[in-house]
């Protein structure tokens, strides 16, 4: 998925927004990481059966993103 079909499939609510910038700055995630934690948002918000991606979908892909990290 580019970052046309990012912006267009994964949309976020403004608080969903607020919560990946913090967690941008205080991991100091690059944007590849930004786009791979939208891209496990979008998939967890589709098995929820959720259009918008929420502040949930967005805790729960930075959560496996830190345990990803943590293994390597």
């Amino acid at each position: 998925m580019g970052a046309r079909e990012l912006r267009r499939w994964c949309a976020v609510d403004p608080a969903a927004e607020r919560l990946l910038e913090e967690a941008m700055d205080k991991l100091a995630l690059s944007a590849r990481a930004y786009a791979r934690i939208l891209k496990v948002a979008r998939t967890i918000a589709d098995l929820a059966a959720s259009a918008p991606i929420t502040t949930a979908h967005i805790a729960v892909a930075i959560h496996y993103r830190s345990l990803d990290r943590s293994v390597q």
